[in-house]
């Protein structure tokens, strides 16, 4: 298998013919290009979705511990429903510091009560063969009402498609928080990459823009970027889209970060880039930015292909966010006279 989550190849060869049981209460079972499994509890109804506990230490530890819980209730939120318990299984290496898996926890507990979460169980231990930055796994579970939920199978031809944020946020804003003192950018430039970091989370706008009864699917552009969040999006509901590229927004320090790295910011991971299709986007796109988060209507969901400018939009096969990382990672372990 190639780094990051299977292709849609091995999800239709491996994981589709292997779901256990039947059962008439799975809304939605795994579904390629969507991010959460629902429940039918009669008029209530449970989302639910699992990622890995993903600690970049890298980061800092307070920043690190942020990032890696909202990887763990993002997938979750995009369902429209608030993430409401956690479960969380901590495999943490034999040598892992107690004072810094001890702050680790107090950030999960302060966004947990900042969101309503309730961390309700799970383990933790320490083993033999475990690392940072992986160190487990998180289910987040949304119970609420089904009138509520936003599956992101619903995106029919006509409705509009809204992105929140644009392309590259989560590579650029891990990329200038960790690297940025030696990035030969201008200082102002740099701040505002870092910033982005804390854009990396999808909760915020997943939440405002189902609040508004519009929106027919959402997808959070993660691995692979915003383009592939375009074809998982067109891929969950069977539909296409046809996408205007100057539409889109792009936020600051961005494209500068993209450009000095030579990579392409439209294939760069981007956790916190919501793509959404919408029966009225301009009420999405008005209650988004009554919560300060930018966000444009880029086009219109259509009967088939992901299109941008007219022209095929290719399915990304890889994402350069980690090579691009790790090459920086290289260069420090070499240090300036390498």
């Amino acid at each position: 298998m190639n780094h990051g989550k299977a292709s849609r190849e091995f999800f239709d060869r491996h994981v589709a013919p292997n779901l256990g049981a039947e059962r008439d209460d799975v809304l939605l079972g795994p579904t390629h290009g969507a991010d959460f499994g629902a429940v039918d509890l009669g008029d209530r109804v449970l989302a639910l979705a699992s990622d890995p506990l993903f600690v970049l230490g890298d980061l800092g530890v307070r920043d690190a511990a942020w990032f890696a819980f909202h990887i763990a209730v993002s997938d979750v939120a995009l369902s429209g429903l608030p993430p409401t318990h956690l479960a969380l299984d901590w495999n943490l290496p034999l040598d892992a510091d107690s004072a810094f898996v001890g702050e680790i926890f107090s950030v999960f507990d302060a966004e947990a009560r900042d969101l309503g979460t309730s961390i309700v169980t799970g383990h933790t231990g320490a083993y033999e063969g475990c690392s940072f930055p992986t160190v487990g796994g998180a289910t987040a579970l949304a119970f609420g009402d089904r009138d509520d939920l936003v599956l992101p199978t619903g995106a029919t031809p006509g409705d509009r498609v809204v992105v929140t944020k644009g392309p590259a946020i989560e590579t650029v804003g891990i990329i200038a928080s960790v690297f940025g003192d030696r990035l030969s950018l201008p200082g102002k430039t740099v701040d505002a990459a870092r910033e982005r970091l804390r854009d990396a989370s999808p909760v915020r706008d997943a939440l405002a823009a189902a609040a508004t009864g519009e929106v027919t699917a959402m997808h959070d552009a993660t691995e692979r970027g915003l383009a592939n969040g375009l074809h998982e999006l067109a891929a969950a509901s069977g539909v296409g889209l046809e996408i205007d590229r100057e539409a889109v927004p792009t936020s600051p320090g961005v494209r500068e970060v993209c450009e000095h790295l030579a990579i392409d910011p439209w294939t760069s991971s981007s956790s916190g880039t919501v793509v959404l299709a919408a029966r009225d986007s301009a009420a999405v796109v008005d209650a988004l930015a009554a919560e300060g988060i930018p966000a444009a209507d880029v086009g219109r969901v259509t009967d088939s292909g992901v299109r941008v400018d007219g022209s095929p939009l290719p399915e990304p096969e890889s994402d350069p966010f980690w090579p691009a990382y790790a090459a920086l990672r290289d260069e420090d372990r070499r240090g300036p006279n390498a």
